[in-house]
């Protein structure tokens, strides 16, 4: 039988290294995995003992709210206000997805079709390059290079910059059509590079001048080391005309197999993938969705 929307696809990179590795440990090697970033630090007890608190209420059992419950929604909008100083709608400008790359891989739908394009860093996180081209878009990619040893969490790679809206202005005037979308990711998975608010900044910059949508997948909010903090994209300036971000509870909280994670910014952005998932699903399972709020509000 042919499947035609994926017999072209390669292997999924995570499913051959998790066979290396199955075959080595097989082998009595002892196995140091830097491959998928699977966090083995426990969950909050806090979100552990809500969510046996919630399971144990069999209301919660039944389908839930696609977009998130409304204090779920409330809980994600009051962090993004101590963390990064950024007000958000809890009604219009947030939504539940069932971890960020299910959020990802929709939001393309809604945003990407046959014909379309998207610039997308190379190397990045692998649905940060098949989301796109499961919409039907075509892909340019700009070049990530491994920044250089800062001397301190202040410090700014400025070449690297450069460098990289170099590459953006190019990926923006060579073809036809125009770019519709940009995706990007800091903290920065694989190569690890980090950015600041400056930097943020000139993306907004670009992606309104050019009447682009900018998706920052948020993976590594909460990962800064020695006084570093990643900024997100929402305290640049016009950010709300122009951007989304992913937030996902997986690595600050070590939630990653709860499956909760938020699609925040753009009023028209986030209400198109809410109408794009009520067709698809009803959302994280409810007691996962209480926990995680208590954890938001209280971890």
């Amino acid at each position: 039988m042919d499947f035609r929307r994926i017999s072209n696809l390669p292997p999924y990179v995570f499913t051959i290294i998790n066979n290396l590795k199955i075959t080595a440990r097989r082998d009595g090697d002892d196995v140091i995995d830097l491959g998928f970033g699977n966090p083995d630090i426990p969950s909050p007890q806090i979100a552990v003992e809500k969510l046996a608190e919630a399971a144990h209420n069999p209301r919660n059992h039944r389908y839930s709210l696609s977009r998130g419950l409304p204090k779920l929604r409330e809980a994600v909008a009051g962090m993004y206000e101590r963390k990064f100083g950024v007000t958000l709608d809890p009604e219009l400008q947030i939504t539940n997805t069932i971890g960020s790359k299910e959020g990802f891989s929709h939001l393309m739908w809604v945003l990407l079709e046959s014909g379309d394009a998207a610039i997308v860093p190379s190397p990045s996180y692998p649905i940060h390059i098949f989301g796109p081209l499961f919409a039907g878009a075509d892909l340019r990619q700009i070049p990530m290079r491994s920044q250089r040893r800062l001397l301190s969490p202040t410090d700014v790679d400025v070449e690297y910059q450069d460098e990289f809206f170099d590459a953006l202005h190019k990926a923006w005037e060579v073809g036809w059509p125009k770019p519709r979308v940009l995706v990007i990711s800091f903290p920065h998975n694989p190569t690890g590079a980090t950015v600041d608010l400056d930097f943020m900044q000139r993306v907004v910059d670009f992606c309104r001048e050019r009447e682009m949508i900018v998706v920052h997948d948020f993976a590594y909010a909460d990962m800064g080391f020695n006084g570093y903090e990643p900024p997100s994209i929402l305290q640049a300036k016009g950010a709300m005309d122009c951007a989304v971000e992913l937030y996902s509870m997986t690595k600050g909280f070590s939630m990653a197999g709860w499956r909760c994670a938020f699609l925040v910014g753009n009023t028209q952005v986030v209400q198109a993938l809410v109408k794009l998932k009520s067709y698809l699903d009803y959302g994280t399972f409810q007691p996962i969705q209480i926990a995680a709020t208590v954890t938001l509000n209280e971890a």
